[in-house]
């Protein structure tokens, strides 16, 4: 299926043997008529309905709440990993004065 077919060598001719294709004559085709334009409606293609500005009032209030709640997490997140830090750092604080002071005391 995947193996190329090669002519068989009585059918192949070289390039160099093959005829020039005669020259033709470029013909520029006439542009197409403009249309006419369409009539302007008035009112709008979309009609709103209390439904409609509901609708689009609910979506935005929920994405509103969407991003406030990812807001609210990585500021949590921060907030975490401040505790855990400075937490760290008092744990770190007393093991090196505890270590001072015994080798001081020898």
């Amino acid at each position: 299926m995947f193996k190329p077919k090669y002519p068989s060598p009585d059918t192949y001719t070289p390039a160099t043997i093959r005829p020039a294709p005669a020259p033709t004559e470029y013909v520029v085709p006439a542009p197409a008529p403009v249309p006419a334009k369409a009539p302007t409606v008035l009112g709008g293609l979309v009609q709103n309905s209390p439904g409609t500005a509901l609708a689009l009032a609910a979506g935005g209030v929920a994405g509103v709440l969407a991003l406030a709640s990812v807001a609210v997490s990585l500021l949590l997140a921060v907030a975490v990993t401040a505790v855990a830090l400075s937490v760290s750092a008092v744990v770190l604080l007393f093991l090196v004065r505890a270590l001072r002071q015994e080798f001081k005391s020898r």
